[in-house]
């Protein structure tokens, strides 16, 4: 095939791969005849792989991804499923390594068609082929429009908002109270929130063992752990992980992306919420969607953990955040994790970033749940080359 052409589909069932000399992320978006997904559920990829006639199949590494199309099984109202990729490796282009799609029968494995996308550059995302309806008939068209600001240029396009959903809306804002006063600290690692309480203690010496909530609010160092514990009680109400961030002095928006990752007791991974999975455990983990600038004060985006509904399986979660379009963490300043009381919104341990380094991913903090039953924040503060979570759930489970 070449760009714009288009073949009528023989099988009501069909594969599309998109093979390349690297990993490539393949995915596909549920489209309505205005050309936009109704809702983030119609946006199918790893972290989130199914849907109504559209699946996701994983390559392993050894054999290249792909996205499954039922026609018979799509919902009414959707007219055409665009098929995308990108470069698995953080900040990775097209150029050089150009993909190429081959269509085939879901039933049978036999090649109906296959498309390569020419003259390829800077695209650090492409829509490869798209499956569509046009009078009552399904067929195949290659596209290779590529986008230089990777899958999150695509999202947008096609009305990924990622948006809280009414059962999960997150908690009303509460008025903090006056600011503690604070020694001098480097501008990267100003509060971007507003603090708390002004009993705040000094933050504990390097070695200076556990600590608790038992004297209010307490501000982490790098690898240093505080005890979810106040009045000899473990904490296992709802908590709220707030995580902010700030362009860089004089410099563009930026659009990171927090996650968490659960584990289990084996560091085996249970699942990830992000952006685009908003609902994790049974809703016990939920997600206040994206923020794409970084702009404006306080917590960009937002983590609820209710700790008493967790499920005994999961005994650690690692938040993270990552840089989606590319951009190092020296273009952001002021980055920080903040633990609050989900129901009185008073803030508990805080985190600033006081470094930075020439990577896309960083793992922010750790929750670990102990025999007790207690649960302990760690604050990390280590730096990762990925873009998406998906490359944060190995080293964070060796973090763990």
């Amino acid at each position: 095939m070449t760009p714009g052409s288009n073949i009528p589909l023989s099988a009501a069932r069909v594969t599309v791969d998109v093979a390349a000399p690297v990993r490539l992320d393949v995915s596909g978006l549920l489209l309505t005849a205005d050309g936009k997904v109704r809702s983030d559920d119609d946006f199918i990829f790893y972290n989130q792989p199914s849907g109504p006639g559209v699946t996701y199949r994983s390559g392993g590494g050894s054999a290249p991804d792909a996205i499954v199309v039922d026609t018979t099984a799509l919902p009414p109202g959707i007219e055409k499923i665009v098929i995308t990729a990108s470069p698995d490796a953080a900040g990775q282009t097209f150029r050089g390594i150009e993909p190429t799609a081959t269509i085939r029968n879901a039933d049978d494995n036999s090649v109906l068609a296959t498309f390569t996308p020419p003259q390829l550059g800077d695209e650090t995302a492409l829509v490869v082929v798209e499956i569509y309806q046009r009078g009552g008939q399904w067929k195949a068209r290659a596209v290779g429009q590529g986008y230089a600001n990777g899958l999150a240029g695509i999202a947008t396009d096609f009305g990924v908002t990622v948006e809280e959903p009414a059962a999960a809306a997150p908690p009303q804002p509460v008025t903090p109270p006056p600011a503690p006063v604070q020694p001098p600290a480097p501008p990267v690692s100003t509060p971007a929130a507003p603090p708390a309480a002004p009993a705040t203690p000094p933050p504990p010496a390097p070695g200076a063992g556990k600590i608790n909530l038992d004297k209010g609010r307490v501000s982490l160092q790098k690898n240093q752990t505080v005890s979810l514990m106040k009045g000899g009680r473990p904490l296992l109400s709802q908590v709220r992980m707030g995580l902010g961030w700030e362009p860089a002095y004089r410099g563009k928006d930026i659009d990171l992306d927090a996650s968490v990752i659960a584990y289990g007791p084996q560091r085996n991974h249970i699942d990830s919420c992000y952006f685009g999975k908003l609902q994790i455990v049974g809703g016990a983990i939920r997600h206040s969607g994206d923020n794409l600038t970084g702009e404006g004060g306080g917590d960009d985006e937002t983590i609820m953990v209710d700790l008493g509904r967790l499920p005994q399986e999961v005994t650690g979660l690692v938040f993270t955040v990552n840089s989606f379009s590319g951009q190092k963490f020296t273009e952001v300043a002021k980055a920080y994790c903040r633990l609050l009381d989900g129901t009185t919104g008073e803030e508990l341990v805080r985190f600033d970033l006081t470094s930075a380094e020439p990577q896309t991913g960083v793992l922010m903090a750790k929750l670990i749940r102990q025999y007790s039953g207690e649960w302990e924040m760690t604050a990390m503060g280590d730096f990762v080359k990925s873009r998406t979570v998906r490359g944060m759930v190995k080293p964070a489970a060796q973090a763990l």
